[in-house]
């Protein structure tokens, strides 16, 4: 991917004590960042063992700040940092219905379902078929059964479970796709990555009573979105 080092591949030498004190590590320093303030999330990512999702020649690299390629057709699973920088502005909670376009490795799958909670519901759509069957082992042996896994265009949404209170995509688009914006709930957000010239400007959409109201957060780099409404 564009803008990074990967590492190479090499066999895991690091015990789970490891990469439990690197885990631990890395959240201390999202707060100390003031990426990370969400009791629940904070709760998550504690309880949510990254490397678990990690091809196993990555795994040693889990907590690293570099994203790591996966199964599929340039996929890869977001740097630590991404999850709370996506999540927090969304105010993601409890009892909320989510929508996450592109499933990756299923990580952020996962945090999602310990923040949103038994009252809550987790849809995740995923173009790729590597990339889907990748994830959905490893929530299945994580224990996440009964998150919502959908095979398609991401960019269409999953209208069967619509509306959404958040709806997150990690993929770069070139505006955010209209039916995402139908599926979303009054007062509802949506977070993207949004292609602009050179740049990607992440953007939080918030529903109103008055419209659609949108603010650039920061500068980002991800993968395009690919379907329908691919640039």
């Amino acid at each position: 991917m564009s803008g990074w080092v990967i590492p190479p591949p090499s066999r895991a030498l690091k015990s789970d004590e490891d990469l439990r004190a690197e885990r631990e590590a890395k959240i201390g320093e999202l707060g100390r960042r003031g990426l990370l303030r969400s009791v629940r999330l904070h709760r998550a990512m504690l309880n949510v063992a990254r490397e678990d999702f990690i091809p196993p020649d990555y795994r040693d690299h889990a907590y690293e700040e570099i994203p790591l390629p996966l199964p599929g057709e340039r996929a890869t699973i977001s740097c630590p940092h991404s999850y709370p920088l996506f999540y927090e502005p969304l105010g993601l909670g409890q009892g909320h219905r989510f929508l996450e376009v592109g499933v990756g490795s299923g990580y952020g799958t996962a945090l999602a379902r310990c923040v949103v909670g038994r009252e809550g519901l987790v849809v995740a759509i995923e173009l790729d078929a590597a990339t889907l069957a990748f994830a959905s082992e490893n929530l299945d042996r994580a224990g996440y059964t009964d998150v919502v896994l959908v095979h398609g265009d991401g960019g269409l949404g999953y209208a069967e479970h619509a509306p959404y209170d958040r709806i997150c995509v990690t993929a770069a688009c070139p505006s955010i796709p209209p039916p995402l914006i139908e599926q979303l709930g009054a007062r509802g957000r949506l977070i993207a990555p949004v292609q602009e010239r050179t740049r990607q400007r992440l953007t939080l959409l918030e529903k109103t009573p008055h419209g659609v109201r949108s603010e650039v957060l920061t500068d980002v780099l991800y993968v395009s979105l690919r379907g329908r409404y691919a640039r």
